[in-house]
């Protein structure tokens, strides 16, 4: 069926995502001096992976992103789905499959390595927008509504602590109940839900002892200096002393030798010393107006599945993005969870494009017509 759009996407959208890639770039290459310092062999080899597999397998296949009709995606969700699945199951495949630092996240693919993760986060929103919308009003019964939608979940999210990856599974879990609700989803089966993501983390904290340090670390940031609490305390220190305007570009001194993963888990620490407050601020700011916008542009598109597969694009980048946020400056609990469009991480820089390039789509939209 043809739907009213706007030959080009939203401007105030599109401008926000540019500003972001940008400054990603340039974030990105201060924080990787330190990389190069410290492990000069492997600096070509990250940086093929964030600008060559990243930016621009990111940017071209965004651009399709951006192209293809969606009702394409609604069509083969579920063929997507299970394809993301059983990419993710090929981590536990010796030899294509690959672990580092105690996880399997990882599958050599055409000579490059790929986080499978990253596919399936946008496969499960594409595929809970098509449901929900399909669902309509049923989806606020237990059988037809709770009971789906939990079993599509629990796929998705015993893929990720399988290898494990709880991080990924807290911002899929979100997301997916922020889709769930918007749908129409009632309110107290998100509340049991999120009660049995409790009992499930505690859980994980019990049987898994990175996870139980974790949250220890939270609730004592020096309750070991050394040991599981070395990353916050670091963090925050070099956050601290960019204090209001911060070093200057390229200037962080915490990225040469003190700071964990200045290119990924802690990054944002390294905008905080090298563009103090103010850049922080605007970081904070970039991913609210990032999410205003967004919702925006998904709540005014045409039908119920333009709205649901915009709200769950937006959740899943700006969810991301305030986890990353709040654990470095000591709110959160440390999730291991990137920064979108700034962390080193190929695969999560590509899907991020491509789900902006869905999200731009979307915005071309100009009709709340109930199609």
């Amino acid at each position: 069926m043809n739907i009213p759009r706007s030959r080009l996407p939203d401007t105030m959208l599109l401008v926000l995502v540019g500003i972001l890639v940008v400054a990603g770039i340039f974030v990105f290459m201060s924080a990787s001096f330190g990389l190069l310092l410290r492990e000069g062999r492997e600096w070509g080899s990250v940086l093929f992976s964030q600008f060559v597999l990243g930016l621009g397998g990111g940017l071209v296949l965004g651009f399709v992103a951006y192209k293809i009709p969606l009702v394409l995606l609604r069509k083969f969700s579920v063929h997507l789905f299970i394809l993301a699945s059983i990419m993710c199951l090929l981590v536990f495949v010796p030899g294509v499959g690959f672990s580092s630092g105690g996880a399997a996240r990882w599958i050599h693919l055409g000579g490059v390595s790929i986080q499978p993760s990253e596919f399936l986060k946008l496969a499960l929103v594409i595929l809970l927008a098509a449901w929900a919308a399909a669902r309509g009003e049923e989806i606020r019964s237990v059988r037809y509504g709770l009971l789906p939608f939990l079993a599509i979940t629990t796929i998705a999210g015993g893929l990720l602590i399988a290898e494990p990856d709880t991080g990924t599974f807290v911002v899929l879990f979100a997301t997916a109940c922020s889709i769930f609700l918007v749908a129409g989803g009632r309110i107290k089966h998100l509340f049991y839900l999120g009660l049995g993501a409790l009992v499930l983390i505690g859980g994980l904290a019990l049987a898994r002892p990175y996870v139980r340090a974790r949250i220890a670390t939270f609730l004592d940031p020096s309750s070991d200096p050394l040991g599981s609490s070395y990353q916050i305390r670091q963090s925050l220190l070099a956050i601290g002393s960019g204090q209001t305007t911060g070093r200057g570009f390229g200037q962080s001194i915490q990225k040469f030798q003190y700071l964990p993963e200045p290119i990924g888990d802690s990054i944002f620490a390294v905008v905080g010393e090298e563009f103090g407050f103010m850049g922080t601020f605007t970081f904070v700011l970039l991913f609210l107006f990032l999410c205003l916008r967004g919702m925006i542009v998904s709540l005014r598109a045409p039908t119920k599945f333009h709205r649901l597969l915009g709200v769950g694009i937006v959740i899943l980048i700006v969810i991301q993005a305030y986890l990353h946020i709040g654990a470095m400056v000591g709110i959160l609990p440390l999730t291991g969870v990137p920064l979108p469009l700034i962390s080193h991480g190929g695969t999560a820089l590509m899907f991020a494009l491509i789900s902006l390039g869905l999200l731009l789509q979307i915005s071309r939209y100009r009709t709340h017509a109930n199609i």
